[in-house]
C-alpha cells in the first residue's frame, strides 16, 4: 500500500478516534482547592465538588450528545472526611460515561485514615501497665480526633505495614478451650499467665470450624487452674444459642483438639516490637516500635471510615455508566467488634440473631434444625442499584472489612484487572446473601428482580493476603445470582475458601444459574479454617460452570479439629446442576456434603493437561499488575 494511502487511513483513523472519545475534563489535586474552576492549571481539590461540577454539566445539557466527563485525579494522597457519594443524578449514558481516573502514570491514594503524630517515650507515669522487656522502647500519643471525636480504631498502618495489635498469637501454640457451660454463658480456659489489670479491655478470638468470633471479654474469673470467661452483649447470647458454627469439643479426642483461641486488646499483652495498644480509659495509643525506630520519622495512619467511595442508586433510578480507573483506595476501619462482637455464620457474615429449632423443618427444608439472620461487613467501595459500573486497574489495599461489594440491584458491570491486598475480610463480593429481614437459608426469589446481581464480569484480578483479621473470609463471594463470569483471576494467601458461589444451602431452584468460574489460579489457601474448598459451591445453579481453573498449594490448618477436611474443590449443601470441567488440581481431593441432583463431573484432578494449568490465572497482558505490587 503507497505511503500516502497509509497516511490518509492514519489521519482518519485519528479524527474518528478523537469525535469518539471526546470527554470534558475536570482535574483534582491535593493541592487544588474547590473553589477553582477545575482545569489542569487550576484543579478542584476533592472529587466530590468534581463530581458536583460533572453534575451540573449533564443537568445543565453544556456536554455534546457523545460527549463524556473525565474527571482527573493528579498524584497525591487524598483524606477523605465522609465518603465519595455517586447518585442517579451522577449518571453517564453509554455513550457519554463518567470516568474517574488517575492522571498519565500516577497512583493517587484515596484514603480514610487520619496520621497519628506527637510521639514521646512513654515513662513510669504513662505506663499504668507492666511491660516484662524494654519498657523504655515503647513510645505513646494522645489519641487522634476527627470530625470533633475522638478516634477509636481496630487497625493501625506503619509506613503502609500493618502493626500488630497487642496479642498472644504469634507467641507460642494456642491454648484450647476446657468446656462450654452454655446455660450460664461460660467459657472454662486455661488459667492465662497474664495478670491483667483491666479484663474489659480484652478481646477473645474463638476457631470455630469454618470461622472465627470475636467476644468482647466482661469478665474472667480465675478458680486455679481454669478460668471462667464471661462475655458481653449480644455477642453473648449468640455465641451460646447459635448451633453453626459452634465451639468444638473434643470429648472423645478423636480430632485434633477443643477450639483454639487467643487474646487481643490489653496492655499486657504489648511485648513484642511492632505491637501497639489503645488505651480507651487515658485516650492514648501506645506502640513499639520495630528495630527502635522513632515513630516520629515513620507515617502512622489510623482508619476511621467505613466507606471511601459508594455508588447508591434506587431501584426506580439506578446509578448507571460510572467507571474508576488506576486509583488506590486505603484505610478503610470496621468497628462492629469492637462494639458488637462478631459472631460469623459463615463467609465473614455476622450473626445478629440464631438458634436451635426444637422441632426442625422449614416449608422449604424439612430437615433444617437452626435458623439465623445475618449482617453484611462493610466494604471500603459499595454499589447499590446501578449499571454499567467498571472498576479496573484499581489497587484495594490496607482495609479493614471487605474491599469491593456490588450489593444489590447491579447489573451489567465490570471488575477487571485490580489489586486486592492486605484486606482484613473478602476481597470482592456480590449478590444477595441473606439479611436482618430474610432468613440465610431461605431459597431467593424476589418479587421485584431489579434488586437481583447479574452479569457481571470479575476478570484478571489479582487477590492475596486478604482474609488477614476475619480469617473465615474468602476471596472472592458471591451470593445468590445469575450469570457471573470469574474468569483468569489469580487467588492466594487465603485462611478460608478461595472462590465461593452460592449461598441458602437448598436445593430449591432460585434465581441462581448461567454462572461460571473459569481459568482461575487459586494456591496458598485453607490456612487457619476448615470445612474449605478452593472453589466452594451452595445451593441449586443450573447451568453454571467450574472449568480449566488450577488449583494447588492446600494448607494444613494448625487449629481446625478437622484439619484434613479442606479440598480443591467442594459441592456443599444442596449444590446441583453444577458442571466440573478440566480442572487441574495437584491431587485428587474433592468433597461432597449433600449435593442434589444434575452435577457433571468430568476429567479433574493431576492428569488434566499442563495447558490448563499453565493458562491459568492472570492473562500475560494483566501479569503487570503482579508484578507492580509483588508476589
Amino acid at each position: 500500500m503507497p505511503n500516502k494511502t497509509c497516511s490518509k487511513i492514519l489521519t482518519l483513523i485519528v479524527l474518528l478516534t478523537g469525535v469518539f472519545s471526546q470527554a470534558a475534563e475536570v482535574y483534582v489535586s491535593p493541592n487544588g482547592k474547590d473553589s477553582n474552576t477545575g482545569d489542569s492549571l487550576n484543579p478542584l481539590a476533592t472529587v466530590s465538588a468534581a463530581l458536583r461540577k460533572a453534575r451540573e454539566l449533564r443537568r445543565l445539557n453544556k456536554l455534546d450528545k457523545n460527549e463524556g466527563i473525565q474527571i482527573i485525579m493528579k498524584d497525591g494522597l487524598y483524606r477523605l472526611y465522609e465518603p465519595i457519594l455517586l447518585r442517579p443524578e451522577d449518571s453517564g449514558t453509554p455513550n457519554s460515561p463518567t470516568v474517574i481516573r488517575a492522571e498519565g502514570k500516577s497512583r493517587p491514594i484515596i484514603s480514610g485514615g487520619i496520621k497519628i503524630e506527637n510521639w514521646r517515650r512513654a515513662n513510669t507515669t504513662d505506663l499504668n501497665f507492666k511491660i516484662e522487656n524494654n519498657a523504655n522502647n515503647v513510645w505513646v500519643a494522645n489519641l487522634p480526633h476527627f470530625g470533633g471525636n475522638i478516634v477509636d480504631f481496630r487497625q493501625m498502618w506503619v509506613d503502609g505495614e500493618k502493626a500488630k495489635r497487642a496479642t498472644n498469637l504469634g507467641e507460642k501454640e494456642l491454648d484450647r478451650v476446657l468446656s462450654v457451660d452454655t446455660e450460664n454463658e461460660i467459657m472454662w480456659i486455661p488459667t492465662p499467665e497474664w495478670d491483667f489489670k483491666n479484663p474489659e479491655d480484652l478481646e477473645f478470638i474463638i476457631h470455630q470450624w469454618w470461622a472465627i468470633a470475636n467476644l468482647r471479654v466482661k469478665s474472667l474469673e480465675r478458680r486455679g487452674d481454669s478460668t471462667a470467661v464471661k462475655f458481653h452483649q449480644p455477642e453473648s447470647k449468640i455465641e451460646f444459642e447459635h448451633p453453626w458454627p459452634a465451639p468444638f469439643i473434643d470429648s472423645k479426642k478423636e480430632y485434633n483438639g477443643n477450639s483454639a483461641f487467643y487474646f487481643t486488646g490489653a496492655a499486657e499483652l504489648l511485648s513484642e516490637p511492632g505491637e501497639w495498644y489503645l488505651d480507651k480509659r487515658n485516650l492514648k495509643v501506645y506502640y513499639y516500635p520495630k528495630n527502635g525506630k522513632n515513630p516520629n520519622k515513620t507515617e502512622i495512619i489510623a482508619p476511621v471510615l467505613e466507606n471511601l467511595v459508594k455508588i447508591k442508586g434506587t431501584l426506580d433510578k439506578i446509578v448507571s455508566n460510572i467507571q474508576f480507573e488506576n486509583i488506590n483506595f486505603q484505610h478503610s476501619t470496621w468497628m462492629r467488634p469492637s462494639k458488637e462482637g462478631h459472631v460469623p455464620l459463615q463467609a465473614g457474615w455476622s450473626i445478629i440473631d440464631a438458634y436451635k429449632l426444637e422441632e426442625p423443618g422449614t416449608p422449604d427444608k424439612a430437615a433444617l434444625e437452626n435458623q439465623a439472620w445475618i449482617e453484611r461487613q462493610p466494604a471500603s467501595f459499595e454499589v447499590l442499584n446501578a449499571r454499567n459500573i467498571k472498576i479496573s486497574g484499581c489497587k484495594f489495599s490496607h482495609l479493614a472489612a471487605t474491599g469491593l461489594d456490588f450489593i444489590s440491584g447491579v447489573t451489567e458491570s465490570e471488575i477487571i484487572g485490580n489489586v486486592f491486598e492486605d484486606i482484613g475480610g473478602t476481597a470482592i463480593q456480590a449478590a444477595f446473601f441473606g439479611g436482618s429481614e430474610f432468613e440465610a437459608h431461605l431459597p431467593y426469589q424476589p418479587k421485584d428482580h431489579r434488586e437481583i446481581v447479574h452479569h457481571l464480569n470479575i476478570h484478571n484480578n489479582y487477590i492475596t493476603n486478604v482474609t488477614n483479621e476475619d480469617w473465615g473470609c474468602v476471596g472472592i463471594s458471591i451470593g445468590v445470582a445469575h450469570d457471573i463470569d470469574i474468569s483468569h483471576n489469580e487467588v492466594s494467601n487465603i485462611n478460608y475458601s478461595g472462590i465461593c458461589l452460592g449461598w441458602s444451602w437448598t436445593k430449591t431452584i432460585s434465581i441462581a444459574k448461567n454462572n461460571r468460574i473459569h481459568a482461575n489460579r487459586i494456591h496458598n489457601f485453607a490456612k487457619q479454617m476448615y470445612d474449605v474448598g478452593g472453589i466452594y459451591t451452595l445451593s441449586a445453579q443450573p447451568n453454571t460452570e467450574i472449568s480449566e481453573n488450577a488449583i494447588y498449594d492446600l494448607k494444613e490448618a494448625p487449629y481446625a479439629h478437622m484439619p484434613h477436611h479442606h479440598q480443591y474443590i467442594y459441592y456443599d449443601e444442596g449444590s446441583s446442576y453444577i458442571r466440573s470441567i478440566n480442572n487441574w488440581t495437584e491431587k485428587d481431593k474433592f468433597f461432597e456434603n449433600s449435593p442434589g441432583p444434575g452435577n457433571l463431573w468430568e476429567n479433574n484432578g493431576p492428569g488434566v493437561a499442563k495447558e490448563i494449568k499453565d493458562n491459568a490465572g492472570l492473562q500475560p497482558e494483566f501479569q503487570k499488575i503482579k508484578n507492580e505490587y509483588g508476589k
